[in-house]
């Protein structure tokens, strides 16, 4: 089985100001109008576009506990605090949330919307690399809703008819187990170095692994690539590949606990709680940004436009937007999309912000196309690179 980091989808960038600091049966549930069973002047849930829809969020919170349930899907309790976040939506709201296949990819959750249409079961809530966030919005899969904290986010980091909206993040990084490595790589050329033959691992194929395609573009920039031009990221990887250095073994808890990937490229919020999740247990683990290759991703949130849920889904949404849900990302090293805007006002959490990996250097930004252009350019070239 893949993990749960390797099965995420592709992301979206980070924006600057924000990097400073699968089916059963059933027929879906009635949408009700009015009072506690839905929103107000006849607005159903499903068709709220905001809180506003429902006078309050004390309302939608009344709306979304008569429901009582909340389908997610593809949220590993390992993959930036989410087995927090959830159980402190469930103590916070006493609603159920069901989590399925923790494992899945981001085009798993779009099959899943498709083919429970109608049916109780279907996820209410996505989140999504955002080629799946885009293409998804495209189909007319989602909802459109706005949460309260909406004109805080900044608008490339939001669709504007509030389909899909950006909600953390982070860097590409290199972990690396201490304990078995002498001296950790800090950069891509450090990966090249004789030492680490049989050491460096993705998490995943980038050609369905959103952090292993990060790897790969992030490379790209460390060896005088682009945006517009991945290709020396897969040259990159065909060199480390040749050179023995690089293994084809995903990386995961299991294989960085057991020594396997002692040299594991993904996020530095992943990279990072694996120094916190093995501490104590013969594993040092350290976390660089390389400074050669700058790369960061958002992920993002969706609901479902047929969401069974419907009130429960919108609520899950203004609770990880609010100060509690983003600091609850904060907390397991992800960058919330409210960060900077929570810096100026103190809302914050100083210590959780004090424990991220730091970062130097200005990340770029590539355009919808440059990202098109990368993933036909890996879904061609990868295997042939590396055979």
């Amino acid at each position: 089985m893949l993990s749960s980091s390797a099965r995420r989808g592709a992301a979206v960038l980070l924006s600057a100001a924000v990097l400073t600091t699968l089916s059963a049966c059933g027929a879906a549930p009635d949408q009700k109008s009015g009072g506690a069973d839905g929103a107000k002047n006849g607005v159903q849930p499903g068709a709220a576009t905001s809180v506003a829809d429902f006078g309050s969020l004390e309302a939608l919170a009344a709306a979304a506990q008569k429901e009582g349930e909340l389908n997610v899907i593809a949220l590993p309790p390992d993959w930036a605090n989410y087995g927090e976040i959830i159980k402190a939506f469930e103590a916070k709201y006493k609603i159920k949330v069901n989590s399925e296949n923790p494992d899945a990819s981001s085009s798993d959750e779009i099959a899943a919307v498709k083919s429970r249409k109608g049916q109780k079961r279907a996820p209410d809530v996505l989140d999504l690399g955002i080629a799946f966030a885009r293409s998804g919005a495209a189909e007319n899969l989602f909802a459109p809703y706005k949460v309260t904290a909406w004109d805080k986010i900044p608008a490339a980091q939001k669709d504007a008819d509030g389909r899909w909206t950006n909600d953390y993040g982070g860097y590409v990084s290199i972990g690396c187990d201490a304990a078995r490595i002498a001296t950790c790589p800090q950069t891509f050329a450090d990966l090249l170095k004789p030492e680490y033959k049989g050491k460096v691992a993705l998490n995943g194929n980038p050609t369905k692994s959103g952090s292993a395609f990060g790897g790969v573009y992030a490379a790209a920039l460390a060896n005088k690539g682009s945006f517009a031009d991945i290709q020396p990221g897969i040259d990159f990887f065909g060199q480390l590949k040749k050179s023995g250095n690089f293994i084809p073994v995903e990386s995961t808890p299991a294989t960085v606990e057991k020594g396997e990937t002692p040299i594991s490229i993904d996020w530095d919020y992943l990279n990072a709680g694996y120094a916190d999740q093995f501490k104590g247990k013969g594993v040092d683990w350290k976390v660089a940004v390389p400074t050669d290759g700058v790369y960061a991703q958002y992920y993002s949130q969706a609901i479902n436009k047929e969401a069974p849920n419907p009130a429960a889904a919108r609520l899950w949404l203004e609770f990880l937007y609010s100060a509690e849900g983003q600091n609850l990302w904060l907390k397991g090293y992800a960058r919330p999309v409210l960060l900077p805007g929570m810096t100026q006002d103190g809302t914050a959490d100083k210590a959780a912000v004090a424990k991220l990996p730091q970062v130097q250097g200005t990340p770029a930004f590539p355009a919808s196309e440059e990202l098109d252009k990368a993933k036909a350019t890996l879904a061609e070239k990868w295997d042939k690179a590396l055979s």
